[in-house]
């Protein structure tokens, strides 16, 4: 007989997932209940119920039912906690305790519960388990299976520097063809007439269709509702043709700051395994730019629901984890002068880009990438040698040397360096040759004046001067950015070179606003496109990681703005004497690329007027005064106006 004994737990066994069985040949002959319990909760997870100790041998009855059970939750993982108690009035019965724990995907939350199953000793002292579906999740009944939904919450908005929204919900609609709308026959022609309004590749568009499900919507193309370029209503009246009403997040115009901002979509299939459960097909997420960088921010965490349902369509929900609204991404970006920046640019056929920044902060304004760049970002990551505009890292070396505005220099119409001609621009005028003060060359950017003086202002000295302006270093941006680089090191033609802003010398428009910006402020100004969640960082202060070879001192702003003021006054930018908004200081760029006899021009503009810093870049144009001069005459106008 039987000996009754005391109820009393009897251990204990967690295993995740990832464990697989096989323990038996780790336990002692026959194994006790804990050891049982321990198989169990190895096996529960992973699935492999075969390699149990059954009570119920319809083994492929219980793996279908799990299986059945479970398959909504691919993607998740499991751990099981079995803890067997002998039951009081008989040793040879014993229930297990089943905690369950399963780990939630792209979120802190999990699901837990507890289960039961019943264990008995049969006459070789094996414990066998009796198994049925409610031992796998609450209540659960054979035919029930476990369903998941997401509810995605609404993407965040991406805000401007003064809180208002850039990038929000806006009304559009999906055209494509519905092949509902048009009997199988007709599919084909149908695509191809609305290929061709639509001015997209015909075959390609063709191709899709027909390989698409026969109930299939096919989207053409995404129009947003303002878009006057798009006749919706007589799109949708062509055969076969869908208009489906929709929201996306989408910036005030179509080019708005686009390679900054970047844009969002449906998430590519690289999306949803890059994110391991976070995003799913289906799911709207960020393509590129800021919407890719900040995307998790921006999307939030979606709400999670696991029900029950069973074969008559019954519904029970077991858990429910509510959604996580996304944070909105603030930029600095101002959207009147984005705007504005923008407009200048429309026509202009090469790679072009304005960026603005406010000096007193570091606020990124605008950063305006013209049609010809492509879709890149010209402004932000464009890396081209920055001409005569330079001059203003170059002049900050020679008044760290000990001249003065007023000091002399020998401006003559070239100078050789080792062999090598350097020449003034064509245009350069005849009288402003000869012994000149400082200020002279550099409101006329003579050429053979900065290199003369090259011996007061070696390479490192000259690289110092840029860190100082800002030009070089880790500035925290909060995107992705390229602001200059100087050679620490150079000799002979490479030196010369460098000093009037070419040979190794390259910067960004992003990078020769900051220069001009520093100046305004009189210190070295870290732009910042994006305000951290954390609020704003002290814009005097450096980024992290990062300082100054030498502080930028009030003493030399102030000789640097007197400079670039003598642009405006007596130099190649008296045009802008009369611009609207207050007085300018400004200087020119021209830099030469390409093969001998084939030569092109970069132009270049840099400009303060008040808090406002300006980089205006063409990359093929005349000179800076010709080609980026009328460009940043009008954005002034616009902003003025």
């Amino acid at each position: 007989m039987r000996r009754a004994t005391r109820r009393r737990w009897v251990g204990a066994a967690a295993v995740g997932l990832l464990v697989l069985p096989g323990l038996a040949a780790c336990t002692s002959s026959p194994p006790g209940p804990r050891q049982a319990a321990e198989q169990l909760a190895a096996v529960l997870p992973a699935g492999d119920l075969a390699s149990l100790d059954l009570a119920d041998t319809n083994v492929q009855r219980l793996t279908a039912t799990r299986t059945a059970a479970f398959e909504g939750l691919s993607g998740w993982t499991a751990t099981v906690v079995a803890t067997p108690v002998l039951d009081e009035d008989d040793d040879a019965k014993a229930t297990v305790q089943l905690a369950w724990t399963w780990d939630v995907p792209d979120r802190d939350d999990e699901w837990t519960y507890t289960t039961s199953a019943e264990m008995v000793r049969d006459d070789a002292d094996v414990w066998r388990t009796t198994l049925t579906a409610a031992d796998l999740a609450p209540d659960l009944t054979d035919g029930e299976r476990l369903v998941v939904e997401r509810d995605r919450p609404p993407r965040a908005d991406v805000l401007a520097g003064d809180g208002s929204p850039i990038v929000e919900p806006r009304p559009v609609h999906r055209i494509g063809i519905d092949k509902t709308r048009v009997d199988a026959a007709g599919q084909a022609k149908a695509a191809a007439s609305l290929a061709k309004a639509l001015e997209l590749d015909v075959d390609a568009y063709v191709q899709r269709v027909a390989a698409a499900g026969p109930k299939a919507f096919v989207e053409a193309i995404v129009v947003r509702d303002s878009d006057r370029g798009y006749d919706v209503a007589r799109l949708a009246g062509m055969t076969g043709v869908n208009a489906v009403p929709d929201t996306l997040p989408l910036a005030p115009t179509r080019t708005f700051a686009r390679p900054v901002l970047g844009t969002v979509g449906q998430a590519t299939a690289e999306l949803v395994e890059q994110s391991k459960g976070a995003v799913v097909a289906g799911d709207l997420a960020g393509l590129s730019g800021l919407q890719r960088q900040y995307d998790a921010q921006l999307r939030g965490r979606p709400g999670v629901a696991v029900t029950a349902v069973g074969a008559d369509g019954a519904e029970r929900e077991l858990f429910r984890v509510e959604a996580v609204a996304g944070t909105p991404l603030r930029t600095t970006l101002d959207v009147g002068v984005q705007k504005a920046a923008e407009a200048v640019l429309r026509q202009v056929g090469p790679a072009s880009a304005i960026v603005a920044i406010r000096p007193s902060t570091g606020d990124v304004l605008a950063a305006a990438s013209g049609p010809g760049g492509d879709g890149l970002s010209t402004a932000t990551l464009g890396q081209y040698p920055p001409g005569s505009t330079f001059k203003v890292v170059t002049t900050l070396a020679l008044l760290r040397a000990g001249l003065t505005p007023d000091s002399e220099v020998a401006c003559t119409p070239s100078v050789d360096v080792d062999g090598r001609e350097f020449r003034n621009f064509p245009d350069y005028p005849s009288d402003r040759l000869g012994t000149v003060s400082l200020r002279t060359a550099f409101a006329n950017s003579c050429n053979a004046a900065f290199i003369a003086e090259r011996d007061k202002a070696p390479m490192d000295e000259v690289a110092a001067a840029a860190g100082s302006l800002g030009l070089t270093g880790q500035a925290d941006l909060g995107a992705s950015g390229f602001f200059g680089e100087v050679p620490a090191r150079a000799d002979g033609t490479a030196h010369a070179a460098a000093l009037i802003g070419q040979g190794q010398v390259l910067a960004s428009p992003l990078g020769m606003a900051t220069v001009a910006a520093s100046v305004a402020r009189g210190a070295t100004v870290h732009p910042r496109l994006v305000v951290p969640d954390d609020g704003a960082r002290s814009p005097s202060a450096a980024p992290d990681g990062g300082r100054d070879a030498e502080p930028l001192t009030a003493d030399e702003a102030d000789a640097l703005r007197s400079l670039m003021r003598s642009v405006v006054t007596e130099g190649g930018a008296t045009f802008l004497q009369d611009a609207p908004g207050g007085e300018v200081a400004a200087k020119t760029g021209t830099a030469q690329f390409g093969p001998t006899g084939g030569t092109k021009n970069h132009a270049w503009m840099i400009a303060v007027q008040g808090d406002l810093a300006v980089a205006v870049f063409v990359a093929e144009g005349d000179y800076g005064s010709t080609t980026a001069g009328p460009l940043l005459e009008d954005l002034l106008r616009r902003l003025h106006g």
